[in-house]
């Protein structure tokens, strides 16, 4: 929860429809020679230092992956052989992608992963984050034009998630298992340029064998330039849905302006986002179709600086916010309108509250109030014909309260413990129980509608426990629900889910397909 006087910016998808949103997401899907069309968000792709055998790129569109052939006798020493697909960026820059290899493969030093270079000479510097047939994680890098290549390894093998990170001269190589928290290592003061090639890349690490891989999620994200003004400066969004099993992210879309928030309708057609209208100014309610892939608005009269505090009731009718327009005073109360849009009806008399969750039966809200100069868990009837009630009076933040889909109790995040953990408690805030327990600051507990499972942002160390701002690493996890496993320990391991560059807006309201098979989130990235 944001203190700011506008808070945060302003269920089952078939296949088929995901077939069709993928399909004309990005341009230039399939193969480009050198000097062709760009394929998917690369602009080309070429070997590079004459391996024996030519290497290949493609972009299948459906699938959002990307396919690469290559030879090469080593990426290593003075020289290069491998196929490269890229880029040119300028500035700083995070690129993300789960690498595949196909088979078992002939040499066990076969290498593949994010390569940035000065240029395409065989022997031309650069750094690079790899992976290798055996599983050794390596950062590499050569510093000026015929050197010989230097090498740092990661305390980690095998990895499917790799990660590279420009800041000024500074690269830092990340990598993770699936499930696992990523390892990192960094090479400071590498002068490259500004300019540079920036891309994917494989060598078989042996001239006479061609080698294959298959690069899935790939992110090439411009994060915040150094000196922005939170809650002023704002850069783009990218509508994603995930796979929870498979950890498999899909972009949907793309907006012109920003969006944060993404709830799932109950009849798995559409998200419920809150965008940035900028004449109208944050928090106009949009409804995405995700067959036609277009926004549209949603009427809530008077009441147009909607946060992204906005959550469907369990049977999909209403639609509950939190806004801070005139119509509320200018400070955030909460609302509830019909899911098509209509005359809004205010719910809460005092200010700020901050709407996070309807009860299974559509009788109550909970949501976070500020009273007194602190911050609870808050009840209400739906229908705002009674008072509120104090659910929470522990000092320090409480937020996020959700209802468990079996009405028994109320999931929220406190700051009680010292660092932003997950609780719950009864409906009535009793018997409060802590969640989870790491070093994390985790954030907005969403359940998944069969009740078996915890959803959360997870935010690292080096952001504040009671704050969860925009722009940041961020960590979506999942974690079975307590009493889903016999030991206690267990229930509260969560594994990670998608590595993001995000935060605020998020994931901060329910977002499980109505199946439970996947979830809706938001990233973040400048223009390149």
């Amino acid at each position: 929860m944001s203190r700011t006087p506008v808070r945060r910016l302003a269920r089952s998808m078939r296949p088929a429809v995901f077939a069709a949103l993928a399909a004309g997401l990005i341009a230039g899907a399939g193969m480009s020679g050198s000097g062709q069309q760009p394929i998917g968000v690369f602009a080309d792709h070429a070997d590079i230092g004459e391996p024996r055998h030519a290497g290949s790129f493609a972009y299948d569109a459906a699938t959002q992956s990307y396919a690469m052939s290559a030879s090469g006798a080593n990426m290593w020493a003075n020289r290069d052989e491998f196929h490269y697909a890229w880029k040119t960026l300028t500035g700083d820059f995070i690129v993300q992608a789960r690498v595949e290899f196909h088979g078992t493969g002939v040499d066990a030093h076969r290498k593949a992963g994010w390569v940035v270079r000065a240029n395409r000479d065989a022997d031309g510097p650069y750094v690079d984050g790899v992976v290798h047939g055996d599983g050794l994680t390596s950062l590499q890098y050569r510093r000026s034009k015929g050197a010989q290549t230097e090498q740092t390894e990661l305390a980690i093998k095998g990895p499917t998630f790799i990660q590279v990170e420009r800041k000024g001269q500074t690269y830092t190589f990340s990598a993770a298992r699936p499930g696992e928290r990523l390892t990192h290592v960094s090479i400071a003061d590498l002068a490259l340029g500004d300019e540079v090639m920036v891309g994917l890349a494989l060598c078989s690490h042996n001239a006479d064998v061609i080698e294959r891989a298959t690069f899935r999620d790939v992110r090439i994200i411009r994060p915040v330039a150094e000196g922005f003004r939170p809650y002023r400066d704002y850069i783009g969004s990218v509508l994603e849905v995930l796979d929870v099993e498979t950890g498999h992210r899909q972009e949907v879309a793309r907006p012109a302006q920003p969006v944060e928030a993404p709830n799932w309708t109950t009849d798995g057609k559409a998200l419920i986002v809150n965008r940035s209208g900028r004449a109208e100014g944050w928090g106009v309610l949009e409804r995405f179709d995700l067959d036609t892939r277009r926004f549209t608005t949603i009427d809530t009269g008077a009441v147009v600086r909607n946060n992204n505090d906005h959550v469907l009731s369990f049977d999909g009718t209403m639609l509950g916010l939190s806004d801070g327009s005139p119509a509320s005073g200018g400070r955030s109360t909460v609302w509830t309108v019909p899911v098509a849009g209509g005359t809004p009806k205010r719910i809460t008399t005092l200010s700020p509250s901050y709407l996070h969750g309807w009860s299974p039966d559509a009788k109550s809200l909970v949501f976070t109030g500020g009273r007194d100069n602190e911050f609870d868990i808050y009840v209400i009837p739906s229908d705002g014909s009674g008072p509120e009630r104090n659910l929470t009076r522990s000092p320090g933040l409480d937020d996020g309260p959700e209802y468990s889909p079996d009405g028994r109790s109320i999931y929220f995040n406190s700051v009680r413990s010292g660092t932003m953990q997950v609780w719950r408690m009864g409906v009535d805030g009793s018997n409060p129980e802590q969640i989870t327990d790491d070093e994390y600051n985790n954030w907005f507990p969403h359940l998944s509608p069969d009740g078996k499972w915890i959803a959360m942002v997870s935010f690292m160390k080096d952001v504040p426990p009671a704050e969860h701002p925009y722009y940041k690493h961020v960590y979506l996890r999942l974690m079975p629900t307590p009493g889903a496993r016999p030991d206690k320990a267990a229930s509260k391991t969560a594994r990670v889910l998608a590595y993001v560059y995000g935060g605020q807006g998020t994931m901060n309201v329910p977002s499980w397909s109505p199946d439970g098979r996947r979830l809706a989130f938001v990233s973040n990235t400048g223009s390149w």
